[in-house]
């Protein structure tokens, strides 16, 4: 009975972790992106996208609002998504 707890309790918790393995492998870098992925993002349109392309490279996604890329409302949703890495 043991043994079966245990092996339940991993199968959970690999179902549990599986959403945040996932969506970390499927953030968009901002200094890497293209137009088309960066306009997948809510608020971000054409013209924001090329902005976003314009003002490369960033050190780290909060760039967007110091620029002033993109406004805070617009930062909120889509910080989660984003991620600006470094070479």
């Amino acid at each position: 009975m043991k043994k079966l707890l245990v092996k339940i309790a991993m199968a959970l918790a690999l179902i549990l972790a599986a959403p945040v393995i996932g969506l970390a492998a499927d953030l968009i870098d901002i200094n890497t992106a293209t137009k088309a992925q960066l306009s997948t993002l809510k608020g971000v349109g054409d013209a924001r996208a090329e902005a976003i392309v314009k003002g490369r490279p960033y050190k780290g996604k909060d760039d967007l609002l110091a620029k002033g890329i993109v406004p805070e409302n617009v930062y909120k949703d889509i910080k989660e998504l984003i991620v600006a890495k470094q070479k």
